[in-house]
């Protein structure tokens, strides 16, 4: 809530030569946030909001404010002003080189030990081990062709992930550095818990490497139990080896099952489900689909809109 106005006024202040819309999406807050930014649009027509009926997380957060722009790019600066506004010239002079998508790499990041080493580990996995395509070090700050932006969101696939889709629909993708600082106000909602959830999904919906680690392990297992089972009868193992051995043989196989459990899920994700969000409330009511409302009765007038996206 506390970032909300600034943000707006950053953003104006330095891209409002711009032909430009702000879309700010609420993801079911209850701390005021929409009473803010409800004020900022009936102030400035540059600025609609999508405010969901709960919190349905970052990915949907996002999503919504790519399916509902309406210009030839979509800006993607999120309203904790950690990224300068400033710095999406750095990204729209490189989409000038020819680019569909041009995701932002921090310079001098500005966020806790924590964090930084978890994104190490969690880019050297996906890329050097795994071998999922991802831009290194892409950041959710990115200036995306809408066209491709959409295609990728009505994908709807079980495990979305953006960065990791878009390598799936062009080639034309490139990284540029850019400034980053130091949160000044609010609190990060990116802990443990969300960065963890949201490697399973890249490392499960993207890769097909964990599978056959995983069915390499199992065959060795099964390998392993009959040495064991020949051993045992001709009398040559005995001991303490045999129950090391089953401590063994079970450890892999919880992990293979923790696996095969995953991806079940995954599999069963592209089943009937939900829609990825559902609308509250909106002042983008002229292009938003009906599929996607489930509407309260205060809903503000539909006004001609453009699109950037700041979240």
């Amino acid at each position: 809530m506390d970032n909300i106005t600034a943000s707006y006024e950053e953003i104006v202040e330095e891209l409002g030569d711009i032909e430009l819309e702000v879309i700010y999406v609420d993801d079911g807050s209850s701390d005021g946030s929409l009473d803010i930014i409800r004020g900022i649009a009936e102030q400035d027509p540059r600025v609609g909001f999508i405010s969901f009926t709960r919190n349905f997380g970052f990915e949907a957060a996002f999503s919504a404010g790519y399916r509902y722009a309406a210009q030839p790019w979509v800006l993607h600066i999120d309203a904790d002003q950690q990224f300068p506004a400033a710095e999406a010239r750095v990204l729209i002079d490189e989409a000038q080189q020819g680019y569909d998508a041009v995701f932002g790499v921090r310079t001098n990041r500005q966020d806790p030990l924590l964090r930084r080493w978890g994104t190490a580990v969690f880019h050297y996995l996906a890329q050097c081990v795994l071998r999922v395509e991802i831009p290194r070090g892409a950041t959710a700050f990115r200036l995306v062709r809408t066209d491709l932006a959409r295609r990728v969101v009505d994908l709807e696939l079980g495990t979305p992930y953006f960065m990791a889709t878009v390598p799936r629909l062009t080639g034309r993708y490139t990284t540029v550095a850019v400034g980053h600082r130091a949160r000044e106000r609010g609190e990060s909602k990116v802990g443990f818990r969300f960065l963890a959830s949201h490697a399973v999904e890249l490392f499960v919906g993207f890769t097909r490497r964990l599978p056959g680690v995983a069915a390499g392990l199992a065959l060795g297992t099964a390998a392993l139990c009959g040495l064991l089972a020949v051993g045992a009868a001709a009398g040559v193992v005995g001991g303490a080896a045999v129950p090391a051995a089953v401590f063994v043989v079970l450890a892999v196989i919880t992990a293979v099952l923790s696996v095969g459990i995953r991806y079940l899920v995954t599999v069963g994700s592209g089943g009937p489900r939900p829609r990825q969000f559902y609308i509250r409330e909106t002042s983008l009511c002229d292009r938003v689909d009906p599929a996607d409302l489930l509407l309260d009765e205060r809903q503000a007038a539909p006004q001609p809109r453009r699109a950037e996206v700041a979240s």
